[in-house]
């Protein structure tokens, strides 16, 4: 059975320029083209050599054939963003939107796959982390494609968002991928095309694995990552839609498998402003290397970090982040923590309003001009004047969501031995692993 074909939406821009490396097929006129290319949005169409479509598809004429885009934004709204130049594999599609010419690379499962173990992490990790991950990534990826599906034949709308004046609780996830599957950033799986798909062992990895996923009895497992979940994983329902998946829940990551009550406010605080033992709590440069790219060695706080902001940061901060005036700040109150100490509910205290947000990256998206690390923080109130402070000390453990597998804590296991399947059975409990093609 051959691997299914999928779309990845991997950016939206008013004029793309891109290579072909060799000859691809303009599909509608039959035509073969190489060399660079370029596309202009105007006026909600595409033009391309002179003539208006409203969508433009490129077939390769050899499976080895491939594609430079130009200027491609990675890490999008996160600290590390940047552009580059990235080459890809596989179909190149172009869609005319209201917003931008969208552009799509329709790429083989397992292409796709190369990649973005090369770009979630290091290649040269171990080989039972890289056989662990290209498990998750691929049954994350069929399950993405599934849902999809399913929701594309319901009559109910999607929704991610509860508000009134009082509160607003939103998550992210599938809101905005109508056109593709899945995208190529950290909103879903990081996907770089081949630029950093070089290292033999990755494609060895994928071979070995190939059509192996996770599965919850007969449904594919929704199979979450993040890069250090801070000594306990949090439940999928805490971070997204609430629906419990049961191999998605909370665990120790460490040998013990006793952990704290992190939902109660006092042992969150002591386990946040702590440094408990877990797979994930490392210094090792080697072992972090192997896990994280270059860019993600810019973060070397991941376990526990701290934020400091004055009153006039935070306030101007929220206030640009909500589109609401809460004058000074007075308070940051968590309402509710998941199993991680990730506060799910977090009501904003001001002088002239308060407001109560959720979920967690709504929260990590307020209080930072990118995202925080993570919404697991405990906050302190200093020099205190009328009520009012002067500063705010946010001090935090983990980075990411912290729901499924934890990247540097699943490395470390990799390093001191653990089978890939060991892994996998540790951070999904329950799940079993079956080959589907």
């Amino acid at each position: 059975m051959e691997a299914p074909v999928i779309n990845v939406g991997i950016m939206t821009h008013k004029a793309i320029s891109f290579v072909f490396n060799e000859e691809y097929v303009h599909t509608e006129t039959g035509t073969f083209t190489i060399g660079e290319q370029r596309a202009l949005w105007v006026n909600g169409k595409i033009v391309y050599n002179g003539k208006l479509y409203q969508e433009l598809f490129f077939e390769p004429t050899s499976p080895q054939s491939s594609f430079d885009l130009k200027a491609v934004t990675i890490g999008v709204d996160f600290h590390w963003q940047r552009q580059e130049d990235q080459r890809f594999k596989g179909a190149l599609n172009l869609v005319a939107t209201d917003k931008g010419i969208v552009t799509i690379n329709q790429v083989d499962v397992e292409e796709y796959l190369t990649s973005v173990i090369s770009s979630e992490m290091s290649a040269n990790a171990s080989k039972e982390l890289l056989k662990a991950h290209a498990v998750i990534s691929r049954s994350w990826l069929l399950a993405q494609v599934e849902k999809n599906f399913n929701l594309n034949g319901s009559v109910t709308p999607y929704k991610s968002c509860y508000r009134n004046n009082e509160t607003l609780i939103r998550w992210y996830d599938r809101e905005d991928h109508d056109l593709f599957d899945v995208c190529a950033d950290d909103h879903c799986q990081r996907y770089q095309g081949i630029t950093r798909a070089s290292n033999p062992i990755v494609r060895e990895v994928i071979k070995e694995t190939r059509g192996e996923v996770l599965m919850d009895n007969d449904t594919i497992c929704d199979a979450r990552f993040s890069k250090c979940c801070g000594g306990v994983t949090e439940k999928f329902e805490n971070c997204w839609e609430p629906v419990p998946h049961s191999y998605l829940t909370a665990l120790r990551d460490d040998e013990i498998p006793s952990y704290p009550d992190l939902t109660d406010e006092r042992e969150a605080e002591q386990w946040i402003r702590t440094s408990p033992e877990a797979f994930c709590n490392t210094t090792d440069k080697e072992i972090l290397s192997q896990v994280l790219n270059n860019y993600d060695q810019e973060t070397t706080d991941f376990y526990r970090w701290k934020v400091e902001y004055t009153q006039e940061e935070l306030s101007r901060l929220i206030h640009r982040k909500t589109g609401m005036d809460f004058g000074p700040i007075i308070d940051l109150i968590p309402l509710e923590r998941g199993s991680s100490g990730r506060i799910t509910k977090l009501k904003i205290v001001g002088v002239r309003r308060s407001f109560t947000i959720g979920k967690e990256l709504e929260i990590r998206r307020t209080l930072s001009e990118t995202h925080l690390y993570s919404s697991a923080f405990v906050v302190d109130k200093k020099d205190i004047r009328l009520d009012i402070p002067s500063r705010f000390i946010l001090t935090g453990a983990g980075w990411g969501h912290g729901v499924g597998l934890c990247q540097i804590g699943a490395a470390v296991m990799g390093a001191k031995g653990y089978s890939y399947r060991k892994i996998l059975t540790h951070y999904f409990p329950g799940a079993s692993i079956e080959k589907r093609y």
